[in-house]
């Protein structure tokens, strides 16, 4: 690279040139993304007539896409906008929501925001600031804004893609106007995804999207490396299955191993490991005798044209309830019981939890042929279980931790769909469809920072990973773990190597809360309470929090209880402990990954 033109000082230059060398094309795209993005903001006000950017790409129509992620999805999906825009004659910039400035916002001309929706209808931490101004009070008028919004959510969740909703809302009220109008995600989020990509670059009047290869090919040797995905999952094989609960124990917590051999597979702890799910076959079974149906009629579906029995079994959501598809149902069957149970929010609330299809059908009976019934329901969406393994450990192994579902109601059993599959129909030697979901935001801190993990039953998993690749890095900085279950004897899930880890220096420290063995119930929240001190001087010290779990129960107890540390042990006013907090999480050092 010549610098006879370059206006870098000579160390610049050489930092520029390392940086640079053998990037990847994909990587290539991100920076040059990067670099726009932080020239727009940082030199906005810069003569538009003594940019080069400006003067070689005089005629390109500019584009901003911001992301906000809690888990990735949103990041991948604006990646891969951004790639396909810049082969185009777009300017693109492409900038997480936390690396915006939301002032800047009158300056844009062409905005698209893809965003999820985490928890009970609040923003990701990365948005949060963002969606704070857009819908307070000092958001500016934006009537020379074109805009378009993608919200990823979960319908089986009230609040259903609220923070891309608010967003929207928010922007049409500034005055400005829409590219597309706002699509609604679930977590089979690819097809409606594609959908609004396509009709927002139409209406750019861009040229003809591009066909993105599924495999990439590696130019040194000719080899094409498979990118595997919850549309093209790997077939693995189950290379080991134990129960780690105690037979005494009324939950069955199974540990797999899985092999990744030869398949180019990466992971960091943190990752979740997607395995394509499968209904049980008895619960479609019922399902079928309930409508009458021999299930052997072969219909059109997103998974092509097969038999309504193999849609039910394979590619449809049967075992939970959401109001997405309760409505559905009111509208196609027009029943009078169904749509006042919708109007009820508390009722309904209380109804989809632990409900499935079969009791849909069976206590509001109507009829429904087969192609509606299926219009009603969504695609089965894979299960993500939390890795519980580092692969610098074991190599070209997964390993995760999976509680089976099982409980009853109304006098019939039910089963997970997923949970259930590999505990009840999984052996060693099976194969099984899988993928890695990526999930930048919990990851260990590259610094070495002390780092303390709360976890309750599977919510331990990711910290096995934590500490296996502080093992096998070795690396034995300050690691205090919290977790809970509901009896020491059967139920502390790996104990021999918690055990064996505090032996060798891997972990710190750890506080077990069993919440069964004693009279009063003990839980994660009442063991950080009471070293509630040395955890806010952790705090004080770099130190970065993890919480894994249940989002509806141990997730909030949990944030609640830290939140009263912190305002106790700083002596800080309610707000001013919410900002700490919030401050926290900014700098990733409150991480969650909660289901």
């Amino acid at each position: 690279m010549s610098n006879q033109l370059s206006p870098l000082n000579g160390a610049q230059l050489k930092s520029l040139q390392n940086l640079t060398t053998n990037l990847t094309k994909e990587q290539a795209i991100w920076l040059n993304g990067y670099i726009q993005g932080f020239s727009a903001s940082t030199f906005a006000s810069a003569d538009p007539e003594t940019s080069p950017a400006t003067v070689e790409r005089r005629t390109a129509t500019p584009l901003t896409i911001l992301y906000g992620t809690h888990t990735g999805r949103s990041e991948k999906i604006a990646n891969e906008i951004h790639s396909e825009a810049t082969t185009k004659n777009f300017e693109s910039t492409l900038l997480a929501m936390d690396q915006y400035k939301p002032r800047n916002l009158k300056n844009e001309k062409n905005l698209l925001i893809i965003v999820s929706t985490h928890g009970e209808g609040e923003p990701p931490v990365m948005a949060d600031d963002f969606h704070e101004f857009v819908t307070g009070k000092r958001a500016p008028k934006l009537t020379g804004l074109n805009f378009s919004v993608l919200a990823l959510g979960d319908k089986s969740y009230k609040h259903f893609c609220q923070t891309g909703i608010d967003i929207q809302q928010a922007l049409l009220k500034a005055g400005a106007s829409e590219i597309a109008g706002l699509v609604k995600c679930d977590v089979d989020y690819q097809p409606d995804a594609d959908q609004w990509k396509q009709e927002v670059f139409n209406n750019l009047k861009s040229e003809p999207v591009e066909e993105l290869p599924t495999t990439s090919q590696d130019k040194s040797t000719g080899n094409e490396t498979i990118t595997y995905s919850r549309k093209n999952p790997y077939e693995a094989t189950i290379l080991d299955k134990v129960r780690i609960t105690g037979r005494e124990s009324d939950k069955e917590v199974y540990h797999l191993e899985i092999s990744l051999e030869n398949s180019g597979i990466k992971y960091e702890p943190g990752d979740s490991l997607g395995v394509i799910a499968q209904n049980p076959g008895t619960l479609v079974d019922e399902i079928l005798s309930t409508l009458k149906d021999d299930g052997s009629e072969s219909l059109d579906t997103h998974a092509g044209k097969i038999s309504f029995r193999e849609a039910l079994l394979h590619h449809y959501e049967i075992t939970i309830l959401t109001r997405d598809l309760i409505e559905k149902y009111a509208e196609k069957t027009n029943h009078k019981e169904v749509k006042k149970l919708i109007k009820d929010d508390q009722k309904l609330e209380t109804y989809l939890y632990g409900h499935d299809v079969l009791d849909l059908l069976n206590e509001f009976p109507s009829k429904i042929t087969a192609v509606d019934f299926l219009k009603i329901l969504r695609p089965l969406p894979p299960r993500l279980y939390s890795i519980s393994s580092s692969q610098e450990a074991v190599g070209e192994e997964v390993h995760i931790t999976v509680s089976k579902v099982l409980y009853e109601n109304k006098g019939r059993q039910r089963l997970g769909a997923c949970s259930g599959h590999l505990a009840e129909h999984k052996e060693v030697d099976d194969q099984i469809l899988i993928y890695i979901e990526k999930n930048p935001n919990f990851r260990l801190p590259a610094n070495g920072s002390p780092i303390i993990m709360v976890g309750a039953g599977t919510g331990i998993a990711p910290y096995r990973a934590f500490i296996q690749q502080r093992e096998a890095t070795g690396h034995k900085g300050k690691t205090w773990l919290f977790f809970g279950e509901r009896r020491f004897s059967s139920d502390f899930l790996y104990q021999t190597e918690w055990q064996k880890y505090l032996k060798e220096g891997y972990l710190g420290k750890i506080d077990l809360a069993f919440s069964r063995d004693q009279k009063e119930k003990i839980y994660v929240q009442h063991k950080l309470q009471k070293q509630q001190k040395k955890i806010f001087k952790w705090l004080e010290n770099d130190g970065v929090f993890y919480l894994c779990g249940d989002m509806k129960k141990m997730a909030k107890d949990v944030e609640a209880t830290l939140l009263s540390i912190i305002e106790k042990q700083g002596g800080m006013t309610p707000e001013r402990a919410k900002g700490y907090l919030k401050k926290l999480k900014k700098e990733r050092r409150f991480q969650s990954d909660v289901y």
